[in-house]
Order: C-alpha cells, then structure tokens, then sequence
C-alpha cells in the first residue's frame, strides 16, 4: 500500500517537473519527515525551489536531523548558490529548498512566510498534500485550496487521503482512529471520488481527477507489483483490497499557460 502511494505521487510529480523542464517550484504540505527533496536531487529532477511547510515542533526535529546527519545536509550544501544559507531551529532557507515552520489552518501567514523565502507566484507550482487536508475542518481545507487556485496562474494539486467512508468499512475505520484520540475533521469531503473531485473544482481549480489506490497498485509494473508482493506474505487479499478502495489520489490543475 505505501509503495502505491510513493509511487502513485511520484509519477504526478515528475510529469509535473518533465512538463516545465523542472523550471517551476514545489510546496510539499505537511512535508513531515519526507525525504522527496533528496530523492529529486539524486535523480537531477530538483526543481528551482522546493519547499516544505509544517508545524514549528516538527519543523525543529527535521532541522535537527538535518544538521546532525551530513547525507541530508550535504546535498543542501551541494545545491545552494551565493552566500545567504539560513539555518536555525525553526526554519531552514538555501536557493533551493526551504523548510518553513507554519499552521497551514492560516493561508495568508503561510503566503507571508513562503514569500520571505523566495516564494515566486508566477513560477508554474506544484502543491503536494499527502494525508494532510483530512485534518482540517472543510472550510480550513477549502481556504487553503481556494489560496492555491488564485495565487498560482500556473499550478496542480496532488491529495493522497481517505475516500469512500461512509460505508461500514470507512466507519470502522474511523472508530479505530477516534479511539486513538485521533479525529479525521475534514473526514465529510471523503465521501466518494465525486465529492473529492467536487472539492477541488469548487475550490477554483480548472480540472480535477481522482482514483482510488487498487487502481492505482494495478497500474503498477507487474515486475514490481510481484517483487513487492514477495517481500512479504499476504494471506488477507480482500482485505487488502477493501483498504486500498479507502484511499485514493486527487490531482487538480490551473494552467493559463496550456502546459
């Protein structure tokens, strides 16, 4: 399932940067511990700036594995240009990557904060949510989408969360999350792939899809699809498979310049 996912998002991603020849920015929302930055760089696909944004606490931890580990903060080192390297506890800028420690629930402190680190609007942008959105009332959300749609001329959108949760299976699955203290507020918008594409064109984007991640994981390379499934065994199939209907991909895009 996590392989799907990485790949799934992976390949939105690297049609996004082939399309603007890797001339364009990425937001990476909610970027928590995600290592995309130093896999791009590794395949000679960074874009001219990527940056990540979270939670100041989990922004101070990701800086202190970054300063204690040099194979993260080499290649930082390694793709910056001119002299003006921030680095302290609550946020990280060179030319290109950027850490920001903001609350996502406040889009115009987040525009604020990503312009003080080189944001340029009218670069094309790309915005990745990975389980993120799920977390925020639906207004929360939509704000956040809405800033995107209008800011960016040029932009997409990629939404890995929940869908399909109103039937008992999405039900169970939210009861074993609250018991765990863990509340999905925004949990009414993953209804179905309809409502998740609804979403984002209500949201001011041109065009959205949305499919869910057994279509994604048979899309995979049946080379991969056996190599994974070798790795470990899996005697529970359908159940696999009703978890896999449960969570989907959404991308949406805005695009004045036909890319």
């Amino acid at each position: 399932g996590y392989y799907a996912r990485v790949h799934g998002v992976t390949h939105l991603i690297k049609a996004f940067l082939e399309k603007t020849e890797c001339n364009c920015q990425i937001i990476n929302l909610g970027a928590g511990m995600d290592t995309l930055f130093w896999r791009l760089k590794d395949e000679n696909l960074l874009p001219r700036k990527y940056f990540e944004v979270d939670f100041p606490m989990i922004v101070a931890r990701k800086i202190h594995n970054i300063k204690s580990k040099p194979p993260l903060s080499k290649p930082i080192m390694e793709s910056h240009s001119g002299d003006s390297l921030l680095i302290d506890s609550h946020s990280l800028d060179s030319s290109r990557y950027s850490i920001v420690g903001a609350d996502l629930r406040f889009s115009s402190d987040l525009e604020e904060k990503l312009k003080k680190h080189s944001l340029d609007i009218h670069l094309p942008t790309l915005l990745v949510a990975e389980c993120v959105l799920v977390y925020m009332t639906p207004q929360q959300s939509a704000n956040l989408l809405q800033w995107a749609a209008s800011t960016f001329p040029v932009a997409m959108v990629i939404n890995y969360e929940q869908v399909n949760m109103r039937d008992r299976f999405g039900q169970i699955m939210i009861e074993n999350l609250q018991r765990r203290q863990c509340n999905l507020a925004g949990v009414e918008l993953c209804s179905s792939l309809h409502s998740q594409r609804e979403r984002l064109l209500a949201s001011g984007w041109d065009s959205a899809r949305a499919v869910d991640m057994m279509e994604v994981y048979s899309s995979l390379p049946q080379a991969d699809v056996r190599r994974i499934e070798a790795l470990e065994f899996l005697d529970e199939k359908e159940l696999f498979e009703q978890l896999m209907q449960h969570y989907c991909i959404c991308w949406a895009s805005k695009d004045s310049s036909n890319l």
